[in-house]
């Protein structure tokens, strides 16, 4: 005869439910995590909020500079987490008049012993200044490939739109590196613009 005392207990349906909704949220918020940083992304560079910036070049306009006023431009560089880059620049900050146009170096060091990518990401603060600067050439628009020990220096070159709301006094413009992964080949290939198809 079997002993009632060690009959196997049935599980609760209750607690399996429970149990159920709880993993079944806990994938939800995974995913919606996971999907809310490039659609946060989108929506910033769409409205201009949060400083972030396009990443492609702007003509210069040739429009009549505002002489009545000055306007500090700042520059401060982050090294984000796995890269072993610094990134530096030679000018920590320039006043100019909206309207004019400037040139800034940047110089980037790979401090490791391997050669690796990496990109310079920009943000803008105050935001609403993010829609009048231009920027005719910046390293941000592609990711850059440095060899063990390489130093490489490129230049920002902006302008600062005639238009810039007349409160803002001082734009400041951060750059943080961040490594690119993907495949080696292909990153190379995109920096030299070969496609590997032929005509």
């Amino acid at each position: 005869m079997t002993d009632p005392q060690h009959r196997p207990t049935q599980p609760n349906p209750g607690v399996q439910r429970t149990v159920m909704r709880t993993v079944a949220a806990l994938v939800g918020m995974f995913a919606f995590a996971f999907a809310l940083v490039p659609l946060y992304d989108v929506f910033c560079r769409v409205t201009g909020i949060n400083g972030k910036v396009d990443t492609t070049a702007q003509a210069l306009v040739h429009e009549e500079v505002d002489d009545s006023r000055y306007v500090t431009v700042q520059f401060i560089t982050r090294n984000g987490s796995g890269l072993p880059w610094n990134l530096e620049v030679e000018t920590r900050q320039v006043r100019l008049h909206p309207g004019q146009s400037a040139e800034v170096d940047f110089a980037f060091h790979n401090a490791s012993s391997d050669g690796t990518w990496g990109r310079a990401v920009p943000s803008v603060s105050p935001s609403n200044a993010t829609r009048h600067l231009r920027k005719m050439s910046c390293f941000c628009f592609e990711e850059q490939h440095l060899e063990a020990g390489e130093r490489l220096e490129l230049p920002l070159v902006f302008q600062l739109a005639r238009d810039l709301p007349p409160e803002i006094n001082t734009v400041t413009l951060v750059y943080t590196l961040y490594p690119v992964a993907g495949d080696e080949a292909a990153l190379q290939a995109r920096a030299t613009g070969d496609t590997g198809d032929e005509a």
